[in-house]
Parts: C-alpha cells; sequence; structure tokens
C-alpha cells in the first residue's frame, strides 16, 4: 500500500492506465484475429473492407505508447501479405 499522497495518486494514474492500455491492446488483436480468420476462409471482400480498421487500431495502439512503431509496422505487413 502507498504511503505518501503522492504514491497514493500514482497508484490510481498507474490503474487507469493500465485499463487503458489493455483496452487498446486487446482491440487490435480483435481485429488481428478477425483478419486472419477471414484470410483463412477465403474472404478478400472483407478483408479489404477490414484491413482500414486494423491499420486504425495498429496507430492508436502506437500513438498511446502501447506497442512500439515497428512492431505495428510489421503487423501491418504481415497483414497486407495475407490479403495478396
Amino acid at each position: 500500500m502507498p504511503i505518501t499522497k503522492s504514491a497514493e495518486k500514482a497508484l490510481r494514474q498507474s490503474k487507469k492506465r493500465r485499463v487503458e492500455n489493455l483496452r487498446k491492446i486487446n482491440a487490435y488483436k480483435m481485429v488481428a484475429k478477425e483478419f486472419k480468420k477471414l484470410a483463412a476462409s477465403g474472404k478478400k471482400d472483407d478483408m479489404q473492407k477490414l484491413l482500414p480498421k486494423l491499420y486504425k487500431k495498429l496507430d492508436k495502439a502506437t500513438k498511446g505508447g502501447v506497442i512500439k512503431k515497428n512492431k505495428a509496422s510489421r503487423l501491418k505487413s504481415k497483414a497486407a501479405k495475407l490479403l495478396k
């Protein structure tokens, strides 16, 4: 348990940040899973529609510092290869 007021505040902040970070992580992972599922079933039209959404979720996660820029780039590249 935190003893000082500043430590209490830091704990509150870290809890809020953790929740938000997990929300962003789960958002891009869910879209990525859905994209892979469509790739396995061969539905290119649906994949084409889902690709911008995946890019947006990855960019938001990168902007928030949840994942690194190169990881987002790698995942985008992988998704584009799956589409082709």
